[in-house]
């Protein structure tokens, strides 16, 4: 039988639907208080789910990729990351904690304090997520650099593809230099894990050379298995093959013990949205078997954890953490909650 999967759920806002906002449950009011965000975490924990993470970045949410949309029908704005994972420490006792830092216009310094500061208050489980900025609004608010401005299918052209490498290289640098300000006064993990999101060759390249976790995007699992060798090919020209580098899927997750049910319930979500929801990688409507069944299809495939993202907060979340882990109890698929520091609970040296 495989390994059980490592599980973590993806926070952001009411949901990653835009229209989640909407549903009854949601909490739009409270996305600004500490509170909602301990509970949600909180949540999490009890489900016996290894870790969170919680987006960032350093402009307002947009549906557009090169810069803001001026639209007043979704949720816009956000608090701190590392600091809402910080205010979390004190509520939770086993959970790891993983904020997204933009590391294109932060001194690596900062960085390596706040992650440090967030492993000392929790004892151990801070992970963090560097992430590139591409955005000239964002460049812009530093004005130190320019950026032009793209979209996602203008990365491989000849103008923008040089711009997108140097990104992500900068990342990988600025990791690097990360790790040893921390050699120099190290946190109680030494290195707390670095988590990428990828969905192409070059943060596949990032993700190699200065990961201990990637999670990438999919729709199915013959894709899955192409990214994982791809992976690995990568991970081994870095020299680092030797090395314990997890890839996890991830999903975007509208889960009920129904699966039609689930299906209504995001079609009722892109009918007040306008417009049907899709994302970067494959939007899950169904039953918890169902579920089940497509990580068990994609852990064949090379995965060895999944990032979910709920649709709808709370409800996805606490599907997940009832109904899918329940599920994969029944089919002793369920991996055992661990304590200790994040980096022993994902088997990292």
């Amino acid at each position: 039988m495989p390994t059980p999967p490592y599980l973590a759920v993806a926070l952001d806002g009411t949901g990653w639907h835009p229209a989640a906002w909407r549903e009854p449950d949601a909490r739009p009011r409270e996305l600004l208080h500490p509170g909602y965000w301990v509970d949600l975490i909180r949540r999490a924990e009890a489900g016996g789910l290894d870790y969170v993470t919680i987006e960032d970045s350093l402009g307002l949410q947009t549906s557009r990729y090169d810069g803001p949309d001026g639209r007043t029908d979704q949720v816009r704005g956000r608090l701190d990351a590392a600091q809402v994972a910080a205010v979390a420490t004190p509520a939770t006792t086993r959970i790891g904690l993983v904020p997204t830092v933009t590391v294109t216009h932060t001194q690596p310094a900062r960085v390596a304090r706040a992650v440090a500061t967030l492993d000392h208050l929790s004892g151990g489980r801070a992970g963090w997520r560097p992430q590139a900025s591409n955005r000239a609004d964002e460049a812009g608010h530093f004005g130190r650099r320019t950026l032009p401005r793209f979209d996602l299918a203008d990365i491989g052209r000849p103008d923008i593809a040089p711009v997108f490498a140097a990104l992500f290289d900068e990342a990988g640098d600025v990791v690097e230099h990360v790790r040893r300000h921390w050699d120099a006064g190290p946190p109680p993990q030494g290195h707390p894990p670095v988590m990428v999101l990828a969905h192409a060759t070059v943060p596949y390249r990032l993700a190699a050379r200065a990961a201990d976790v990637v999670w990438v995007t999919a729709f199915d699992a013959a894709r899955v298995a192409a990214i994982v060798a791809e992976v690995r090919e990568y991970q081994a020209a870095a020299g680092r093959a030797d090395e314990t580098l997890h890839v996890f899927g991830d999903l975007v997750v509208f889960l009920d013990e129904d699966a039609a049910a689930a299906k209504a319930r995001k079609d009722r979500l892109d009918e007040w949205a306008g417009a049907v929801f899709a994302t970067d990688t494959l939007v899950f409507a169904g039953s918890p078997a169902e579920l089940a069944d497509l990580m068990a299809e994609w852990q064949a495939s090379g995965v060895t954890g999944f990032r979910l993202r709920p649709g709808a907060l709370p409800h996805d979340l606490d599907a997940i953490t009832a109904l899918l882990t329940a599920e994969l109890a029944r089919r002793g698929a369920l991996r055992q909650p661990a304590g200790g520091t994040l980096r022993e609970r994902l088997g990292l040296r």
